[in-house]
């Protein structure tokens, strides 16, 4: 990360203490993932094959540029537990998947991270539009994927309770590459359907997951028994997924919301949840996000070399680095690129934003509901 010359000295200050916080952070789970009495089987393992010695030699975050790349396949079948740090050994573990369409999917093991992402994560909704006591619709991808417990913890930290609907997204990407188009809408439709019949029982529901496909999707069906997603009851709306632009977030806003908030996040198994800042007309509905640093750190890097940040405003991969107790990913190359933005007041360290599918990957790549 190259140094921001801010117009603020405060700015500056802020900038300064989130790295000086992150290399102490990233020093400290270093030291948890690598030491014998803590660390996990496959970082213990993978210590003898490195020709440097990470408890001695990774003093800062831009130290852990002497790892190689984390290759995904890593992530790819079992033991699982090798995954898992000594020192959590006799905690209850939950396991989350990630892909898995064709092939054995990636997995990480999870204890503790997917309620503190989400709780620290609470605190950055407005009560306004996400009062406190509300219940919530969970409209997105269900079964192994950590969403739906997440947002049913989210619902819960904010004093409410969370409805859910039945979706498998592995099934909507194989209908889509079938091109069995017909059945994918039915199958939407299945889903929408639920939403439907949840918003319609009475729960006094306020908040809201959904993703914009699916977003899109429920207002029009609302539309046709005319009504919206405001007369619905909704007053807050937390999305995410790929499919978010300004250029779909104006739309959604202009024809869909009636006053509605929304706010977009960029997150997945690995990260966490990235928040965005605030999304104004007057910056013309741009989406930069800024992931939960100390916790993770996102980089956007050059395409010819992945151990160099791009300038400002300037296009490259996005490089994903995951550092709690539970889990370390030091590397990790995303299937998204964009442009790499500045610090921001209350994120002060660098962000991203138009996150789209990585270019060389990106006919490869089905969105599905998202």
């Amino acid at each position: 990360m190259s140094t921001l010359d801010l117009t603020s000295s405060a700015d500056a200050a802020l900038v300064a203490r989130a790295r000086s916080e992150l290399d102490a952070h990233t020093h400290e789970i270093v030291q948890w993932h690598f030491h014998e009495s803590t660390g996990c089987p496959f970082w213990l393992e993978y210590k003898s094959k490195l020709k440097f010695d990470p408890l001695s030699e990774i003093k800062s975050f831009d130290d852990l540029k002497k790892f190689p790349s984390f290759e995904d396949e890593w992530l790819r079948g079992g033991p699982v537990r090798r995954w898992a740090p000594k020192a959590f050994a006799d905690k209850p573990i939950y396991v989350f998947e990630t892909g898995g369409t064709t092939g054995v999917p990636k997995s990480r093991i999870a204890i503790d991270d997917w309620r503190t992402d989400y709780s620290l994560f609470s605190k950055t909704l407005p009560d306004e539009f996400f009062p406190p006591g509300a219940n919530w619709l969970m409209l997105g991808p269900s079964g192994p994927r950590r969403l739906r417990l997440a947002i049913e913890h989210l619902a819960q930290v904010r004093g409410g309770i969370c409805f859910c609907v039945d979706l498998d997204p592995r099934w909507v990407i194989k209908l889509i590459k079938k091109g069995w188009m017909e059945h994918l809408e039915a199958y939407k439709q299945h889903c929408i359907d639920q939403a439907l019949t949840i918003l319609g029982a009475g729960h006094d529901i306020r908040c809201m997951f959904t993703t914009p496909k699916l977003l899109e999707s429920l207002a029009l069906a609302l539309e046709k028994k005319g009504t919206t997603i405001r007369e619905a009851g909704i007053t807050g709306i937390f999305s995410g997924g790929t499919e978010f632009t300004p250029q779909w977030t104006r739309f959604a806003t202009e024809e869909y919301l009636d006053g509605v908030y929304m706010t977009p996040t960029y997150g997945n198994t690995l990260m966490g949840l990235a928040c965005s800042k605030p999304v104004t007309a007057a910056e013309g509905y741009k989406i930069a996000y800024y992931a939960p640093q100390p916790r993770a750190v996102v980089e956007v890097v050059q395409f010819n070399d992945y151990s160099r940040s791009v300038s400002y405003g300037a296009t490259g991969r996005v490089k994903l680095t995951t550092l709690t107790r539970e889990f370390f990913v030091p590397g990790f190359l995303e299937r998204d690129e964009g442009e790499r933005e500045p610090p921001y007041v209350k994120y002060p360290w660098d962000g991203v934003s138009g996150v789209r599918p990585f270019h060389e990957l990106a006919e490869a790549t089905t969105v599905g509901v998202y």
